[in-house]
């Protein structure tokens, strides 16, 4: 049944609505709509000019409007006069095929037709800074394994327990938070739910953060790599498949790490498809400073640069920490959390279709000793080899559909054309003299 979203604000207070979708780079785009007017949003959605947001669209399309999901209505708990509600695009009667949700929701639909359910829960990593964006915004957080520090976890007490709060209040189930392994870098966890849901949750959880730590005087950021030297923001993502009878499809006790026959085909499409996946799931030049990056402060990155996969151990692109799931760490704070779900669907699905092997596992630990495996590929050194890669597979372009894919190839080649126009000081320095 539909919820009629008018009889759902008056009788929680709600006076207005943000209709809200995601862009190609995740930019998170809405309106604010007051709820006398939401019962014609609901019917005819949310007019908007496509091309004024990242979408390969022109000024001369006709209007995009956003149709607002009654599923995803969510009340801001900091301010409960506002409710926020995830919308899916459609233009001229029929949906956006590049936009995000609607490659995602069509995912779903394809997971379904096989009997089966994606379920995933992620670990959404980031910064609390200062409001100019130049230094983490404690400056006693100082430790040189700064991983689990209560006392800095403390000191960030009020932003950090407000949002777990506001999640336990929106029934999320939170069941931990820590501060990570940056200088100020925290790490909030709740409970998996089927991709849709847990992409709708990432999406208002990234403006959650952001609003309550403004609300501080603070920033928040997810940048894959903010600052030099330190841990970067993953992203990490956990994921299983269920089926019709809520049988999880990835579980067999008797099988090598409990993951199961159908489980080891949908990790095979994952190291499969790896290096193009990475456009998606580190999409930003940023985010290659974090999957390739130096040995941090702490010693470790925790991010990987080669595709393979292993037990219970997180120096790989993939572990698998016990029955019936597993962990995909390549996904950075930058990625897009539809198409994030869209690409892990799009991927395992398809190795599930195919029967694809994983390949063997690696039991090293890949930060001393990756050099000795010669049978991986490397991740993408960069954006524009991550672009190249997903280019080259045509079979996961296929996936996520044409149409996305030639509008984010399109838009992504323009943004690594604008970065490579930039002069650096580095360039400055290291070659004003030769």
């Amino acid at each position: 049944m539909t919820t009629d979203l008018a009889t759902w604000a008056a009788e929680r207070g709600v006076k207005y609505f943000m209709i809200s979708y995601t862009d190609l780079f995740g930019g998170q785009r809405a309106k604010l709509v007051p709820t006398p007017a939401i019962a014609d949003m609901q019917a005819d959605g949310a007019g908007f000019a496509g091309f004024a947001t990242w979408l390969d669209l022109t000024p001369a399309h006709p209007d995009l409007f956003a149709m607002p999901d009654p599923a995803s209505a969510t009340q801001l708990p900091w301010k409960p006069e506002v409710a926020w509600v995830a919308a899916d695009l459609y233009m001229e009667g029929a949906p956006v095929a590049q936009a995000p949700r609607n490659v995602l929701k069509r995912l779903v639909a394809e997971a379904a037709e096989m009997g089966l359910s994606v379920k995933t829960g992620i670990e959404p990593e980031f910064f609390l800074i200062s409001p100019d964006g130049k230094e983490i915004s404690d400056g006693m957080d100082t430790a040189e394994k700064p991983c689990y520090d209560q006392q800095s976890l403390m000191r960030r007490y009020d932003v950090i327990a407000e949002i777990c709060g506001y999640m336990l209040d929106l029934g999320w189930k939170p069941y931990q938070n820590d501060h990570e392994d940056a200088n100020g870098q925290f790490e909030m966890n709740w409970e998996y739910d089927d991709v849709l849901v847990t992409a709708d949750r990432h999406s208002f959880f990234k403006f959650m953060v952001k609003s309550v730590a403004e609300k501080h005087g603070l920033r928040a950021t997810f940048m894959p790599k903010p600052f030099k030297g330190l841990t970067g923001n993953g992203c990490h993502a956990h994921i299983s498949v269920w089926d019709t009878d809520g049988r999880n499809a990835f579980a067999d006790k008797e099988m090598p790490f409990g993951l199961s026959a159908e489980g080891r085909t949908f990790l095979g499409g994952i190291m499969k498809h790896a290096s193009a996946l990475a456009a998606i799931t580190n999409p930003t030049v940023n985010s290659y400073k974090r999957i390739n990056a130096p040995r941090t402060v702490s010693g470790a990155t925790w991010a990987p640069n080669t595709v393979t996969w292993t037990g219970n151990n997180r120096t790989h692109m993939v572990r698998v920490p016990g029955p019936g799931r597993f962990e995909l760490r390549l996904p950075d704070g930058a990625v897009n959390p539809y198409l994030l779900q869209a690409i892990i669907l799009a991927a395992g699905l398809g190795g599930m279709r195919s029967k694809a092997d994983p390949g063997r596992h690696h039991d090293i630990d890949m930060y001393r000793e990756g050099h000795t495996v010669t049978d991986a590929p490397k991740l993408p050194l960069n954006l524009l080899d991550a672009l190249r890669a997903y280019e080259e597979d045509p079979e996961l372009q296929a996936a996520l559909g044409t149409e996305f894919s030639a509008a984010y190839l399109k838009l992504k080649h323009a943004e690594w054309n604008t970065y490579t126009a930039q002069f650096t000081p580095w360039e400055h320095d290291t070659t004003l003299d030769i």
